[in-house]
């Protein structure tokens, strides 16, 4: 209980501010994030009645609105309305732009070629009651993600990728459950601020973002959220999530690519919607999966290399009562269909993700990709991997596994460019390296510190 009334607290008074406040004091966030081809977008959530100026170079120019404030109404399934009493405003960052700034505040500039990158995954602060998951938020030793922002933004990098799963806080505290007492819950602006923007404030300030769709940000959980605060697309109603009619258009976003070197780029993609078993040719689902790999596949011919970014893990394991789960069989059963033997696109060298709550590390003895997953960034870590995984166990058919290295201690990933090559170190949640790895096409050599 000691940490619960200066964190709460504090989100309680940022709430409640005044019409006379600071134009900065009523930013609640200020952020950039990377879109379609690296295009930097600038990006404000504020309680004040208009959007404010920002300055490129010392030259201003008015933020345009993205979204107005809004109460939407509960959907089905939701307990209440998701209640969003902010403004959200953008702009696009222009070419070659030195310095950035909103009410005072500097923002962090793209980098053309980044040389350090931090990859986090999975970091809200689990309360659900259908699984009876009530985590602790109060306790940095129960949820850690506020010291993995500040162990992430400490490392000093050019660029950050949270690979999905931004808002846990799904349900209302029970009594009893005094970690979370007290807690903001649901899909509104307030669990969002909670769970991820104050939190994440010091990394947010550190570099510019490319985010990833989860599965907890789908149409049916908090794909609200998702489309007013986090999603580079301009808005647009009918693919918001407010009204379940779209969600078979708001489910379902375009990839697209984000250049990180002369000769490397990564591929976002949508997983959100993806089910846990492979789809038939008739589902609706397989269709629109089926469009967007044909779209990666026309951007992976872009560049020589590419990193393919989702939530879903398409090679990697988890493990499920007792028992050692293969990758999503949903993707894959897509995938297939371009692809037969290798899956993924040629020039796909690495696919990083979360969704499974641990680190993994695989490298394989045929033309797979290497994968990884950093999804161990805050929410409760699942089941350790067995130190030896079963005989003959695939992630995928003919996916043959040469090298498996897993740690279910929460953390965060960081990437360095070393030149022609990627060092990849998973680090706890101090930033002390547990896990070291070479990159190199997509050959992946890891060993443990």
């Amino acid at each position: 209980m000691k940490y619960l009334m200066p964190i709460f607290a504090l989100l309680a008074a940022a709430s409640f501010r005044t019409a006379d406040a600071s134009p900065q004091d009523r930013i609640y966030a200020a952020y950039v994030l990377l879109g379609n081809n690296g295009q930097g977008i600038a990006r404000v959530i504020t309680d004040a009645p208009a959007c404010p100026d920002v300055r490129f170079d010392g030259k201003p120019e008015r933020m345009q609105l993205r979204a107005s404030p809004a109460d939407v109404p509960a959907r089905p399934g939701s307990l209440k309305d998701a209640k969003f009493p902010v403004l959200v405003c953008e702009a696009k960052l222009p070419v070659h732009v030195g310095h950035v700034s909103i009410a005072g505040k500097a923002l962090p500039v793209p980098r053309r070629n980044p040389q350090r990158i931090v990859v986090i995954g999975d970091t809200g602060c689990r309360m659900n009651q259908s699984e009876h998951a009530f985590q602790s938020c109060t306790d940095p030793e129960k949820w850690a993600f506020r010291q993995i922002s500040a162990a992430a933004a400490a490392f000093k990098p050019d660029l950050v990728i949270h690979v999905g799963d931004y808002l846990y806080r799904e349900s209302p505290c029970p009594k009893g459950a005094d970690g979370c007492t007290g807690s903001p819950w649901g899909y509104g602006f307030d669990s969002w601020q909670a769970d991820f923007f104050d939190p994440a404030k010091r990394l947010l300030a550190a570099a510019p973002w490319v985010m990833v769709r989860g599965n907890h940000e789908s149409c049916i959980r908090a794909g609200q959220g998702w489309f007013r605060f986090l999603d580079t697309q301009p808005f647009a109603p009918s693919r918001s999530c407010d009204n379940p009619e779209n969600d078979a258009r708001g489910d379902f976003s375009e990839p697209y690519a984000v250049p990180i070197a002369g000769d490397t780029q990564l591929i976002v993609f949508d997983s959100s919607k993806a089910a846990s078993s492979a789809y038939s040719p008739e589902d609706g689902a397989y269709q629109r999966y089926l469009s967007q790999f044909r779209k990666v596949d026309a951007l992976a011919g872009r560049m020589p290399h590419s990193f393919f970014l989702s939530h879903h893990p398409v090679l990697a394991y988890a493990q499920e009562n007792e028992t050692t789960q293969p990758g999503n069989r949903a993707l894959q059963s897509v995938m297939q269909a371009l692809h037969p033997a290798r899956l993924f696109s040629p020039g796909i060298d690495a696919a990083f993700h979360g969704h499974v709550h641990l680190f993994e590390a695989l490298d394989f003895s045929d033309d797979h990709p290497a994968t990884v997953v950093t999804g161990n960034s805050g929410t409760a870590t699942d089941h350790p991997l067995p130190k030896t995984l079963p005989e003959g166990e695939q992630p995928a058919p003919g996916a043959m596994v040469s090298r498996i290295v897993s740690d279910s201690e929460v953390g965060f990933l960081t990437i360095e460019r070393t030149g022609k090559q990627w060092l990849i170190t998973e680090r706890n949640r101090y930033g002390k390296p547990q896990v070291r790895c070479t990159l190199r096409g997509q050959s992946l050599l890891c060993a443990r510190l």
